[in-house]
C-alpha cells in the first residue's frame, strides 16, 4: 500500500532526478532473484543526498507511527534498509537491529544482529522491494527470534504480483512510499522515458 500518492509522485521525482533509476530495455539488469529487468532502481544512492535522505527518514517515521503505532524496535533488511533503518530507529528513539540475508559461518552465527526480545514488536525497514523474497527472509528470521513484526516499511516496490502475493501469504504490512507505476507516471511527465520504452516497461510488468 502506498502511504500516499502526492508523497509516491514526490519521492519518485527525487529518485529520477539523481539518477537512482536506469533503464536499458536492449542489455536488461540481472535481479538478485535472476529476473532480467529493463529497469533497475538503487535507492542506495539517495544516502548521499541529505536533503532526500531526511525526506525519507520523516516519512517513513509518519508513516509507521500512523499505520504501526504499537511498534517497539526498529530493524533493517541487510544491506539497504540498514542505514534507512538506523535513521528511523534514531527518529523514533527506539532500539534497532539489523537481519542478514542468513545465518554468519563463524563467530556466533547471527542472522540478526543487535538485541531484540521475544514478543517485541518489530517493524522492518527495506529500501526496495522486487519479488519480496529476501525482505520476507527477514520478517521470518525475527519471527523465529520470537518477535512480532507487524509490518514493513520500504521506499519503492516494483508491485509485482508476485510480491503482493507472497506478503499476503506471510500476512505481513506493507507500507511505501512510492511504487513501479507512480514512477513510470513521472518519469513520462518528465520526459525521462518515452512512449517507446514506456511499452517496453509495462510488458516486463505484465509478465508477473
Amino acid at each position: 500500500m502506498l502511504y500516499s500518492k502526492d508523497i509516491a509522485l514526490q519521492t519518485a521525482e527525487m529518485l529520477l532526478k539523481i539518477k537512482a533509476v536506469k533503464l536499458s530495455p536492449k542489455e536488461p539488469f540481472t535481479w538478485a532473484s535472476g529476473i532480467q529487468s529493463p529497469i533497475y532502481c538503487d535507492n542506495r544512492i539517495t544516502l548521499s543526498f541529505p536533503e532526500i535522505r531526511t525526506f525519507i527518514r520523516q516519512h517513513f517515521t509518519h508513516a509507521i507511527l500512523e499505520h504501526f503505532k504499537e511498534v517497539e524496535a526498529i530493524a533493517g533488511v541487510a544491506t539497504g534498509g540498514i542505514a534507512q533503518g538506523a535513521l528511523v530507529a534514531q527518529e523514533l528513539d527506539l532500539p534497532f537491529a539489523y537481519v542478514r540475508s542468513g545465518k554468519k559461518d563463524h563467530g556466533l552465527t547471527n542472522q540478526v544482529e543487535g538485541r531484540v526480545n521475544p514478543g517485541q514488536r518489530i517493524v522492518v525497514v527495506e529500501d526496495l522491494i522486487s519479488t519480496g523474497g529476501s525482505s520476507l527472509n527477514a520478517v521470518t528470521a525475527l519471527r523465529e527470534a520470537g518477535c512480532k513484526v507487524v509490518g514493513m516499511v520500504a521506499i519503492f516496490t516494483y508491485n509485482l504480483p508476485v510480491s503482493i502475493r507472497k506478503f499476503e501469504e506471510a500476512g505481513c504490512a506493507l507500507i511505501t512510499l512510492s511504487d513501479y507505476d507512480m514512477l513510470i507516471e513521472k518519469a513520462l511527465e518528465t520526459g525521462y522515458v518515452t512512449q517507446e520504452d514506456l511499452a517496453v516497461l509495462q510488458e516486463f510488468k505484465g509478465k508477473f
